[in-house]
């Protein structure tokens, strides 16, 4: 089967909520549109995320539960659920420095330590934002400065979280249209006891799930209704 293009998947993507017991998913394509998954901006390139790919029957029994068997969990073939982990900021900032230093041997010099002075200085103090008190003090700073100056203002704790959940989603996103691209359906959900699942998956305390998605092949009854969206001119704005 040829696969969809861009714009194709993106038209042919809906959250199905109810999938086909008799057509399974190819778990090793499921992977392969993980990886894409990971191929997705993120902020200063950290990539703190994390994608958990679930296929067993007895975990997705008892992931449905946590997640009030819903339709797109109780019925689905699969689940994916991206993790946001900001708590790995440290040694993501070693894996881009190791990288630059690897990859960047025969640039400008002055180039290769602007970049690992933004990686070594400036986002090691951005990031020490994620502990509640130094993230205040910071926000104390940036407003004063930014009396005088553009300044970045988004360098509280829960600044950092959105951030973290913005990434994270865009990478899901990657994973939803990947998925479509193949003619396999998804639905992403919300709707999930959060403690209980972090234990399941046996996550770190400091781990966030962004969400749940649900994988496999549509039924009729799994689209509830036509696709809508409010008009595009209370949505778009040109300057």
């Amino acid at each position: 089967m040829r696969e969809k293009t861009v714009s194709e998947a993106i038209q042919f993507r809906r959250s199905v909520r109810v999938y086909d017991p008799k057509k399974p998913i190819d778990s090793e394509m499921v992977k392969r549109c993980i990886k894409q998954a990971s191929l997705a901006p993120s902020s200063s390139n950290l990539q703190l995320w994390e994608f958990y790919h679930v296929s067993s029957k007895n975990m997705l029994k008892k992931i449905s539960k946590v997640c009030y068997n819903q339709p797109a969990a109780k019925t689905a073939q699969e689940l994916v659920i991206p993790v946001v982990r900001l708590d790995l900021w440290t040694k993501r900032i070693k894996s881009n420095v190791d990288f630059i230093r690897k990859t960047n041997k025969d640039e400008d010099e002055k180039k290769i330590k602007g970049a690992l002075d933004y990686y070594q200085k400036i986002i090691p103090k951005l990031y020490k934002g994620t502990y509640p008190f130094i993230g205040f003090i910071h926000s104390l700073k940036t407003s004063w400065e930014g009396l005088k100056k553009v300044t970045y203002r988004e360098v509280k704790t829960e600044d950092l979280r959105v951030v973290g959940h913005k990434s994270t989603a865009l990478a899901a996103q990657n994973f939803m249209v990947s998925m479509a691209a193949l003619g396999y359906d998804t639905c992403p959900m919300e709707g999930f006891d959060s403690i209980r699942l972090k234990s399941l998956l046996q996550l770190p305390k400091k781990a966030e799930i962004s969400m749940v998605i649900g994988c496999g092949i549509r039924t009729k009854e799994g689209l509830y209704g036509d696709r809508f969206r409010v008009p595009f001119d209370e949505v778009y704005f040109k300057k």
